[in-house]
């Protein structure tokens, strides 16, 4: 049995939460919330208590106790796990809403639509000391439309995509050799950036610059 700990927030999080949760291939240990939680979806926190799993209430991945950890999962979370944490497990994962090495970073969605791209993606990879620089394990792209769609609606169909894919990849994750990303196509984003996103900062353009 692997033991596994949950780290991120959203809808997402707790889909693979449950996954981990209900199969018996699997021992989940730990879920590390986002801090603060997004207000806008579903409080990771608050469902992780529901099932009375072990919640590391601080955020914080360092203060998962110094169990065994053969995978962290992660998503939708805002901080870089440090150097000690990764050599503490297994393998550590992410599942990040972006075709890597393109859109590394934050806002991901936010970015694509702001350079008009018209295609998108979700990816699976080991995460490393770098920030989503890590080898590629699954990924999955779709079709997008900047001309007319907004960054809401491209997101959740992110999600849906990231959900297909974590279902379709977990169960042959031992049998896949993770493939190193191409740098020379990687693109990356940071909070800071945020202010360059004009009438893409938000879920919307009329919610980014309300008349």
């Amino acid at each position: 049995m692997k033991h596994v700990v949950v780290i991120g927030s959203g809808p997402l999080a707790i889909h693979a939460a449950n996954y981990f949760d209900l199969n018996g291939q699997y021992s989940l240990d730990y879920v590390v919330p986002r801090v603060p939680e997004p207000t806008w979806t579903i409080k990771f926190s608050a469902w992780a208590k529901s099932q009375k799993l072990r919640v590391i209430i601080s955020g914080d991945c360092n203060d998962v106790p110094h169990t065994q950890i053969d995978i962290a999962f992660i998503t939708n979370f805002n901080k870089i796990v440090t150097p000690e944490f990764i050599n503490r497990c297994g393998v550590v994962l992410n599942l990040h809403s972006a075709p890597l090495p393109k859109y590394r970073g934050v806002s991901p969605v936010n970015w694509a639509l702001k350079n008009n791209e018209t295609e998108h993606g979700v990816t699976l990879h080991v995460v490393d000391e770098g920030v989503d620089t890590g080898p590629i394990i699954s990924q999955m792209k779709f079709t997008i439309y900047p001309e007319f769609e907004e960054v809401e609606g491209v997101y959740w169909r992110a999600y849906e995509y990231a959900r297909l894919l974590f279902d379709q990849t977990m169960p042959v994750l031992d049998k896949i050799t993770p493939r190193e990303q191409d740098n020379s196509l990687a693109s990356f984003y940071k909070h800071s950036d945020d202010v360059r996103l004009g009438d893409r900062r938000w879920f919307t353009k009329k919610e980014t610059c309300p008349r």
